[in-house]
């Protein structure tokens, strides 16, 4: 039986939605997160939400690491702080005073050194106390979605029931009515079945998504004990000229934290053309480098406890998706939507822009087509 929305009461709608609709948003960093969030919360009658992501954690690009020594140490790998500019400071202004409600967001009180493109007028600028990975698990826990880790998404296919068959690189297959695909775009033009085919058919869409580019960077973090002083008077720097690094921060301090007797980091971020020429290499010789020039750099930085070097292939957007819309509608029935940071800008505020995209997609798609086609 085929029923369209505009024959039914809202009551109808949601009962049938609440049997049939059972959503995978693939990736469980910031814009997964918030995706999953803004679903429940806007279109509450929908099934089950399920995240999957390839990592062991959440938090993509927001990503908090542990020292190995000492597992209080942390140390954030990717986004650093947060930048409310003045173009979202009313729309976004409930958001950032529930989250700073909820101690996952607090003013930025630490002195930030040298030139960059953050310190615009009207901005303001947050930290996570928690690490910036608690911003993304603070919106999964509200999404009250189903976390899988470890699953890297292979295989996205439709099946003979309108149903969309996922299966992972880890040999695990699972239907779905609904699929959110929030992976860098050179992830999904990876991917194999109807993706990859419809994606291959439509010439303007293979070549928009083919346009978008990443700039790419290591991060390195050195891990110290308690009562170690660092010789730095800031709390993150920026570098302008120097040929490896282009940022450095004590994290503790960037995030407003005690650090009389707890361990503190070092974080330290690539410029992009040397994370360019240096992208294949061996993880530990660059690390040998990076840490060769940041002891160059601050010549009595005592040893760390040890050391963690990221590698980010796919770092700040540099190129995003023409128009920037916000996430792109691949296939209706069943529905497939590619969003994330490269169909908007590599901000908390670009990752919510693509969560309401995806959610006004979602609303207009579930209104307009035979719910037992999704």
């Amino acid at each position: 039986m085929v029923i369209f929305y505009n024959r039914c009461t809202r009551d109808n709608v949601s009962s049938m939605l609440e049997k049939m609709a059972r959503v995978l948003v693939v990736g469980a960093g910031m814009t997964g997160a918030a995706t999953a969030a803004s679903i429940r919360q806007h279109i509450p009658e929908i099934g089950s939400i399920t995240i999957w992501d390839k990592g062991r954690g959440a938090g993509g690009r927001m990503s908090t690491a542990r020292c190995p020594q000492d597992s209080s140490i942390t140390a954030d790998l990717g986004a650093q702080y947060i930048t409310l500019t003045k173009e979202y400071s009313d729309k976004r202004q409930s958001i950032y005073s529930e989250l700073i409600q909820h101690n996952i967001l607090s003013h930025m009180t630490g002195k930030i050194e040298g030139p960059n493109n953050f310190d615009e007028p009207g901005a303001q600028h947050f930290v996570t106390p928690k690490g910036v990975s608690s911003l993304v698990k603070y919106f999964i826990n509200k999404s009250g979605a189903e976390v899988k880790y470890q699953r890297t998404v292979a295989d996205v296919s439709f099946d003979s029931d309108k149903k969309i068959k996922v299966e992972t690189k880890e040999a695990i297959t699972e239907n779905f009515d609904v699929v959110i695909l929030t992976l860098p775009v050179p992830q999904i033009l990876q991917l194999n079945g109807s993706v990859h085919d419809l994606i291959d058919r439509e010439a303007d869409l293979k070549c928009g998504l083919q346009s978008v580019s990443y700039s790419s960077r290591y991060a390195l973090a050195m891990f110290f004990p308690p009562n170690t002083t660092l010789p730095v008077s800031w709390s993150a720097q920026y570098l302008a000229d120097d040929p490896c690094i282009r940022y450095m921060a004590v994290d503790q301090v960037k995030r407003g934290l005690e650090t009389n007797s707890a361990g503190q980091s070092l974080v330290v971020h690539t410029h992009v053309p040397f994370g360019l020429s240096h992208l294949e290499e061996d993880m530990e010789s660059v690390k040998a480098t990076v840490m060769s020039r940041v002891r160059e750099i601050l010549p009595g930085l005592p040893e760390p406890l040890s050391a963690k070097i990221q590698r980010w292939r796919y770092s700040q957007i540099h190129k995003a998706y023409k128009d920037s819309p916000g996430c792109v509608v691949l296939n209706k029935k069943p529905l497939v939507i590619l969003a994330g940071d490269g169909f908007s800008h590599s901000t908390f505020d670009g990752c919510l822009d693509s969560a309401e995209a995806v959610v006004r997609s979602l609303k207009e798609n579930l209104q307009s087509s035979p719910t037992s086609g999704l």
